[in-house]
């Protein structure tokens, strides 16, 4: 059974039932009403790789995760999807390790299903025309932007959060409560990617409160994991059992600290307090309640899908969006001493 004999049966061109059967508005209701009746009574199955191929013609945005299993981009991807979905696109999803090349698959999943534009979900800091020329629809950033890259912004959209102001403001939460020796907990200083541009924002906010730097207080981990992140404070306290407060860069590693310091002997926040950022739901629920900086996920992803659409409809330019973190007070930081509580 072929599309053919259903406009034979029909009394349609074959184009008319094609029409029908993609939900074209311009068909008459006579005409659907006896393509339907047609399909009903031949026991027609459409080809459903073929349509698929003819929506992803039209209106198909993909959305690429670098970073698969990541709890951060859960929500974000709901979100997303439900975005696209209202603004009358459909989506295609593909996920990636952290370590891959989001911008070559996002061309191969362009190439794929001939794509209207992508959403990067999660990706690297430092592009370059020559990396990004293999992507040749429109494309938005969504958690990160070109921080280290060189270019040219006027090329493509980002949305994320500053992560320099808000790691700033999470370590001036602690020094304003009277903290010194804060220690990060960290990837790396120079990674050129979200965890150098948050220790940035951890040694300003030491600068500006006239505390000195202190390396022994930086321990870099090089993996983003929770493993890594309670292997990485056990190591820190053997070397700086002083410590009174602790600055994780993410959630995760803000969970895993916690038992670390737990284990070690340490009451949080009594001995040591500590404070993360990214507000993820696991984070509700620790003993105590992790006190984080709640990252804006619904409205990211909203942003992310809004500047997409005004690329691919001509209907506005490329921009760059910082959204601000929340702070989602837990009852993992204590004061030491009075001070001015502002953040």
């Amino acid at each position: 059974m072929t599309i053919k004999d259903v406009a034979e049966y029909s009394g349609v061109s074959v184009s008319s039932v094609s029409r029908v059967l993609n939900d074209h508005p311009d068909v008459s209701e006579n005409v659907r009403k006896r393509v339907l009746e047609a399909v009903n009574a031949l026991h027609y199955v459409p080809n459903n790789s073929a349509r698929d191929l003819s929506r992803a013609q039209t209106d198909a945005i993909g959305l690429i995760v670098r970073g698969a299993g990541n709890p951060f981009f859960t929500p974000i991807i709901s979100s997303i999807e439900k975005a696209i979905l209202d603004a009358g696109y459909t989506m295609e999803v593909h996920q990636i390790p952290a370590g891959e090349d989001e911008l070559a698959a996002g061309a191969s999943l362009s190439r794929a299903k001939r794509l209207k534009g992508v959403v990067l979900l999660g990706g690297e800091f430092d592009y370059t025309a020559e990396r990004t020329a293999v992507l040749d629809i429109p494309f938005v950033c969504c958690t990160f932007t070109n921080s280290f890259g060189t270019m040219d912004e006027n090329a493509f959209s980002s949305v994320s959060i500053d992560d320099e102001a808000e790691a700033y403001r999470a370590v001036r939460y602690l020094t304003d409560r009277g903290h010194r020796k804060i220690a990060i907990l960290l990837d790396s200083t120079h990674d050129r990617s979200i965890s150098e541009l948050r220790f940035r924002g951890y040694c300003r906010a030491l600068t500006e409160a006239g505390i000195p730097q202190d390396k022994t207080l930086v321990q870099e981990i090089d993996y983003y994991d929770m493993e890594a992140a309670y292997r990485g404070i056990r190591e820190l306290l053997v070397r700086r059992n002083d410590l009174t407060a602790v600055f994780t860069i993410a959630d995760t590693m803000g969970v895993a600290v916690l038992k670390a310091l737990h284990e070690a002997g340490k009451r949080v926040p009594e001995d040591c307090s500590v404070i993360s950022i990214d507000g993820l739901e696991m984070s509700r629920y620790t003993i105590p309640t992790l006190t984080t900086l709640e990252q804006p996920k619904e409205e990211l992803a909203r942003q992310a899908v809004s500047l997409l659409i005004n690329m691919i409809e001509c209907r506005g330019g490329t921009a760059h969006i910082y959204l601000p973190a929340k702070l989602r007070e837990g009852r993992s930081v204590e004061a030491l001493s009075n001070a001015d509580f502002q953040i």
